[in-house]
């Protein structure tokens, strides 16, 4: 159905925990030892975000939600044909959660698929509801968008995704003799323009996980509340040619880079996957700027 929840690794856990409340502007909705669950305001379920302390950065686990069940056992057996190593994840190991199935991607990062989450609901409620709540903090983003991940084999996570996961392809970039996939934009059923994303890179690196929110307007008080906090901002508020998004990134207390992201075009089941050619990816990527930061770009992987 869509991307629910990213577990981040983060080395100052209550540092962590004030930079997601105060400037991000999520929820704390419980603790458990070493954990610290966050949702958006406008996201009914349990959790979307873990925080959990480590010795270094990174993303422990992300996970997408089915619809019911019955959908979780039909794509366990898809996830084992296709010849990931899978495992159960037992209902009550994290707060709030149900069984889930746990497996490593081609490109070795840790996915699950879950159906079962508590649903505490939004902070506006579903009858009569007004279109934001007070008290909002931070940047206030609506929910959880997607993950950006690194990988050295593009081609066989997207064959991956849309074969055995039935997600559809949004975007993708090859090299200019198109003899190889290097980035890869996929999408659930939901109309976003991407719910996960793959650029070709070390394997197990996390690029950045974005937060949505509503329009320009608001990436430009996102970089204003970067910069009153002190934050450590990348680039400040620009267009994506990919996805037709405006984005800024910025980076948190352990130096995972994180995204407001706002706009993008509508997608449907028969989108038509749209083509970058690799001499052309820097007016995809940054369309104004037409180049990457140099010194972080690619570099700054956790």
């Amino acid at each position: 159905m869509r991307i629910g929840r990213a577990e981040l690794r983060v080395m100052d856990l209550e540092a962590s925990v004030n930079y997601y409340t105060n400037v991000i502007g999520l929820d704390v909705v419980g603790r458990s030892e070493g954990k610290v669950y966050l949702k958006a305001w406008d996201e009914f379920d349990h959790h979307s975000l873990i925080l959990t302390e480590a010795d270094a950065p990174g993303l422990e686990h992300f996970a997408f939600k089915v619809a019911t069940e019955e959908d979780l056992s039909r794509f366990e057996k898809k996830v084992e044909q296709f010849g990931c190593t899978l495992k159960r994840v037992s209902r009550g190991t994290r707060l709030g959660e149900g069984e889930a199935i746990r497996f490593e991607l081609p490109t070795g990062h840790s996915m699950e698929l879950y159906h079962q989450i508590e649903s505490p609901g939004t902070r506006v409620g579903v009858i009569n509801p007004h279109p934001w709540p007070e008290g909002l903090k931070g940047i206030a983003p609506h929910r959880l968008d997607h993950v950006l991940l690194m990988g050295e084999d593009v081609g066989t996570v997207t064959r991956f995704f849309t074969e055995a996961l039935g997600l559809h392809q949004s975007e993708k970039v090859m090299t200019v003799d198109g003899e190889e996939m290097i980035g890869s934009f996929m999408f659930a059923e939901n109309g976003k323009p991407h719910d996960v994303a793959f650029i070709k890179g070390p394997d197990n690196k996390m690029h950045h996980a974005a937060f949505f929110v509503d329009n320009w307007y608001d990436v430009l008080k996102a970089a204003d509340i970067l910069a009153r906090n002190d934050v450590t901002v990348e680039i400040t508020p620009t267009r994506h040619a990919m996805t037709r998004g405006e984005t800024v990134y910025f980076f948190d207390p352990s130096g995972n880079r994180n995204e407001a992201f706002a706009g993008g075009y509508t997608t449907y089941a028969d989108f038509p996957t749209i083509t970058w050619t690799e001499d052309k990816i820097m007016h995809g990527i940054f369309y104004h700027r037409r180049a990457l930061i140099e010194e972080s770009y690619m570099k700054a992987l956790t």
